[in-house]
């Protein structure tokens, strides 16, 4: 069992094999008793061997495992090497000790993913090999979408899980947007109370003349976010929060009318009532008013948000903010005018720029879409790239770190084949194929531009997303793919050798069966995973250059 995703860097195979036994030891080392706490939880319920804890290195040489560090290694660099001895696991933090965990388990065989042992009786083994690993970028990164359709805490923890089996280390929380908010903030109550549910849902694209008229929503309490974010570090994710400014706010809005543009609003509401969540798809008109009650509000929002989520970087979106609720607004005209900017554009620079400062001042990095570069760039803040390699090209000349995530490759909502078939089709084709061949850095970056691009990220938009079987059926098998390309040095995107990753996936499939992933099989959707007369957005032939 050799198929390993994502590849390896060196494989040197041996000629034996170790015999996990009633006997086996679990040894862990100084600063890796967390991983031995998470490894003998999953081998004993996959496998039934009680592993008993070992007192001391030699206790793993009879057959057992052994944990530890070594500092000549790299942070999430690891060693694994199994012979006559036993298996050992050697990295430079914890973190390369877990990654050297994840390879282990898939060297056991698909059955090391289920939560309880299919047959007691079984032999478990592991070939004796040499493995030497680490991964090509610092940001392995996964956005979920669960502003469009909530996602309950067991599916995220579930997520985690899933990336962790795949080496991925950055977990991209998207938690509001016009159709919801999903975080407690206490200071706030009506963000959830309001804003976190829908009267009904678009089923399909936004063409579709289809409704769920059952209200939708949910959100997590502080206690959730809590849970969430220690069981990702458990798992050596960062989870880094996004919460929208200034567009994507109508479930703000929603909640406290005073955040928009109420000069303006009211005009372009039947009767003039109030918004609500909105219940439709694209690109939303309300956006939230550059006044100081409103940064005052947000720096709320973000002192709580501060407490739940150590990570550094925060995120603020700063995409698809239109622009003409503020064209009209006397409020946003006298703002641009007290501020001497040029236009709209600098307006919303400035809005990004003042929680850039806010989070740096508190130790924390502001991360945006590229879109946050229109109007000039906040000093410090990172830019997510996903409407091609553009703006992450821009940002890194001018000397700010990128996060590849180009729409083209790695927007995981596309479709995989075309077809009548694919449930809810929306965009270009882009298959397993296409993702494999994705390459996060830019040919146009010199050495030292290149450097400024930390990592790349898969993401995962839920409009026509419903439940957690169709989340699965977009993502997988692709994000498969993805963590090969965010962790392996693999050669040119014309030199990959796609045949040996499709041979390697055929294993792979049997572990994503044993977890239960609702994958897309690579002959097309079986009959329940298909919405027949529900309809998408299809685009025909290849998608723009990237």
């Amino acid at each position: 069992m050799t198929e390993l995703i994502p590849q390896p860097r060196s494989v040197a195979v041996g000629s034996g094999e170790v015999r996990l036994t009633k006997r086996s030891k679990l040894y862990a080392g100084d600063a890796t008793e967390g991983v031995g706490n998470w490894m003998r939880t999953a081998l004993q319920q996959a496998t039934g061997l009680p592993l008993h804890e070992g007192r001391e290195l030699d206790d793993a040489r009879d057959g057992g495992i052994g944990l530890q560090l070594d500092d000549a290694l790299g942070p999430e660099e690891y060693r694994l090497v199994s012979d006559s001895n036993g298996v050992f696991i050697e990295g430079g933090s914890p973190a390369g000790v877990f990654w050297g965990a994840q390879t282990l388990r898939q060297l056991l065989g698909p059955d090391a993913y289920r939560r309880a042992p299919l047959d007691r009786g079984r032999t478990w083994a592991v070939p004796h090999l040499t493995i030497q690993d680490s991964p090509r970028f610092r940001w392995r990164g996964l956005m979920l979408d669960v502003a469009r359709h909530f996602m309950p805490k067991e599916g995220v923890l579930r997520y985690l899980d899933l990336m962790a089996a795949h080496k991925l280390n950055v977990f991209h929380f998207h938690l509001t947007d016009d159709q919801g908010w999903r975080v407690q903030i206490n200071r706030y109550p009506k963000l959830t109370e309001i804003g976190s549910w829908r009267a009904r849902t678009k089923f399909g694209h936004r063409a579709s003349p289809l409704w769920d008229d059952k209200p939708h929503g949910g959100f997590y309490t502080q206690d959730d976010i809590r849970e969430i974010v220690a069981y990702a570090a458990e798992r050596h994710i960062t989870v880094i929060p996004e919460i929208d400014v200034p567009g994507h706010s109508q479930a703000a809005i929603a909640a406290y009318p005073e955040l928009g543009n109420t000069d303006v609003i009211t005009a372009s509401i039947e009767g003039g009532n109030s918004l609500s969540v909105w219940d439709n798809w694209g690109i939303n008109p309300n956006v939230l008013a550059p006044t100081d009650n409103t940064l005052r509000f947000y720096e709320g929002v973000f002192e709580e948000l501060l407490e739940l989520f150590p990570s550094e970087f925060i995120h603020v979106g700063g995409d698809e903010c239109l622009k003409d609720q503020w064209k009209q607004s006397p409020t946003a005209q006298a703002r641009i005018a007290e501020l001497g900017l040029a236009d709209e554009d600098e307006l919303q620079s400035w809005f990004i720029g003042h929680f850039d400062k806010w989070l740096s001042a508190r130790g924390r990095r502001l991360v945006g879409w590229d879109e946050i570069l229109e109007g000039g760039l906040a000093d410090g803040a990172v830019v997510s790239s996903w409407r091609g390699y553009e703006g992450g090209i821009t940002a890194a000349r001018a000397g700010h770190d990128v996060v590849m995530c180009p729409e083209q490759y790695v927007y995981l909502d596309w479709r995989q084949a075309p077809g009548e078939d694919e449930p809810v089709p929306i965009a270009h084709v882009r298959t397993l194929e296409d993702v494999y061949r994705f390459e996060p850095v830019p040919e146009q970056l010199s050495e030292a531009e290149a450097r400024h691009v930390l990592g790349t990220q898969a993401n995962v938009w839920t409009e026509v997303m419903e439940d957690h079987a169709r989340v699965d059926y977009q993502t997988f098998p692709r994000l498969a793919a993805f963590a090969e390309v965010a962790w392996s040095a693999l050669p040119a995107p014309g030199e990959r050798d796609f045949a040996d990753f499709e041979r390697r996936m055929t294993a792979h499939y049997a572990r994503l069966d044993a977890l239960g992933v609702a994958y897309r099989p690579p002959t097309g959707p079986l009959p329940w995973q298909r919405r027949p007369g529900v309809l998408g957005r299809p685009k025909d032939g290849p998608p723009p250059r990237a």
